[in-house]
């Protein structure tokens, strides 16, 4: 049973999340500032917070980059704010998931259990499976470490991040479907108006920077999806 805190200071709509989340079959805590959000999602005591981006105290952005610097623990922020630059601000700074207000019931307990199940496979994965090695070009990717090096340098990776890239060098030179993204990655159907993906593509970018000839590394194919080129060098292993 997923485990989840509600870090918000609207009163009313936790006693309704309340409700919902219960009925729904997930245990649910709250908290209304940001500094005991903080210390709760600290506590190891839940799998999951849900954050408003206004919430007192303790804004929701500098929460997310202190928990992320002690935790794993999903997160999917909450925001009044619904333009992409928001999303990728709330994206870069280590949300799993990103949900503009106002929202059904329904869509935020779909991205709960999304973001449930991508950690829980990604720790199963880790704990069951032999790690998978992925090394293009200068860039090499430990799946069982879930770690990614460029020239040796560590690059922090957000856990949807790190599956996007991991799904786009396993197609090294092929073209990946924002559709089929949307389902690996976000485990969620997709939607054209849905721009998630291209969010975290835009995030790699930023943080793996060009490749050493100064082309793209993350390359748009207009009305289809992503490709991660394909150089030289060679797939080591997967």
């Amino acid at each position: 049973m997923t485990r989840v805190l509600v870090i918000d200071h609207d009163r009313q709509l936790c006693q309704q999340l309340n409700e919902h989340l219960l009925r729904e079959g997930l245990t649910v805590r709250f908290a209304h500032d940001g500094m005991s959000g903080l210390a709760c999602a600290l506590s190891g005591q839940h799998d999951l917070v849900v954050l408003d981006e206004g919430v007192p105290e303790l804004p929701g952005i500098q929460l997310i980059r202190r928990l992320r610097a002690h935790s794993g623990i999903g997160v999917v922020l909450l925001s009044a704010r619904a333009e992409e630059e928001d999303k990728v601000v709330g994206l870069e700074c280590g949300a799993d998931d990103y949900l503009a207000k106002p929202f059904s019931l329904r869509e935020l307990v779909a991205r709960i259990r999304a973001v449930s199940r991508r950690l829980t496979s990604s720790l199963t994965s880790n704990l069951n499976t032999p790690p998978g090695y992925l090394q293009i070009g200068d860039l090499e990717l430990d799946e069982g470490a879930r770690t990614c090096r460029r020239n040796a340098e560590l690059i922090k990776l957000t856990t949807a991040e790190f599956d996007l890239l991991s799904a786009l060098l396993r197609s090294s030179g092929r073209v990946v479907h924002r559709k089929d993204l949307t389902k690996r990655v976000l485990d969620r159907e997709y939607s054209p108006i849905d721009r998630s993906i291209d969010v975290l593509a835009s995030n790699l970018r930023r943080k793996l920077g060009r490749m050493p000839d100064g082309t793209e590394r993350i390359r748009a194919v207009r009305s289809v999806g992503y490709l991660y080129p394909h150089p030289a060098s060679h797939l080591l292993a997967s």
